[in-house]
């Protein structure tokens, strides 16, 4: 059994000519972390975006100029039957954004979270962007009830608390800080736009970011309040 690993990010595309998208820093980053030969192997999940088909669209054209073989892994509108079978044979998982409080219930009535645990355990990279970073994590604030709350019943594959969009959307930085310092969520990460860190296992390995102004901010409780540090960040 491998140590899972595991990359939570804010970011991972790049705008591409037509309205349409590319790989960016990030998403290469995640490929590059496969170690996979050849043509690695991406399974897309848009859950928390409702599985688009305009989207998924543009994330295959994306793929096929980037020289990876692709495959959406839908359940709004469910094809795939064996869910351990889709995921088993991918190199890297990646997690779309949109609202992290439809996606967890839905990955529940299918099972696709005990999937996804039991594909991280055998050697696939899980990744994802915004709701698809949270998600992992134990909980964190998310604007998918119409405004800013915190959720706490996230997988928790990762023991700790995330922010996303800490520095673009302002609501999210004071409500990781009152989830935390009232105890209500452990200490975690904020990631600023086009930032992210890397797990191995439940341990934090690595912080990048794709953007030169983006960083990685640590936040623990202290006392009544909470100590907050932006960590030294990669550039990709």
């Amino acid at each position: 059994m491998s140590v899972p690993r595991i990359l939570a990010t804010c970011g991972g595309w790049a705008d591409a000519p037509g309205a349409d998208v590319a790989f960016g820093p990030l998403l290469r980053f995640a490929l590059e972390l496969t170690g996979a030969e050849g043509r690695p192997r991406i399974v897309f999940v848009g859950t928390a975006g409702g599985d688009q088909r305009i989207d998924e669209g543009r994330e295959l054209a994306a793929a096929m100029a980037a020289g990876v073989d692709a495959v959406h892994l839908r359940l709004f509108g469910r094809t795939a039957v064996d869910l351990d079978e889709v995921l088993g044979d991918a190199d890297l998982v990646w997690v779309g954004g949109g609202s992290v409080v439809n996606l967890l219930p839905v990955w529940r009535a299918h099972g696709l979270d005990a999937a996804l645990r039991r594909a991280g355990e055998g050697g696939t990279l899980l990744a994802g962007t915004s709701a698809g970073a949270l998600c992992w994590h134990e909980g964190g604030p998310t604007s998918g009830f119409g405004e800013i709350r915190t959720i706490t019943d996230g997988l928790g594959f990762i023991p700790g608390s995330l922010g996303v969009h800490y520095d673009s959307q302002p609501g999210r930085r004071p409500a990781l800080h009152r989830a935390i310092a009232t105890g209500t969520l452990p200490g975690g990460f904020g990631l600023d736009e086009g930032a992210a860190v890397l797990y191995e296992g439940t341990r934090a390995v690595d912080v990048v970011s794709e953007l030169p102004t983006g960083r990685v901010h640590r936040v623990d409780r202290h006392g009544d309040g909470v100590v907050e540090e932006a960590l030294p960040t990669r550039l990709l």
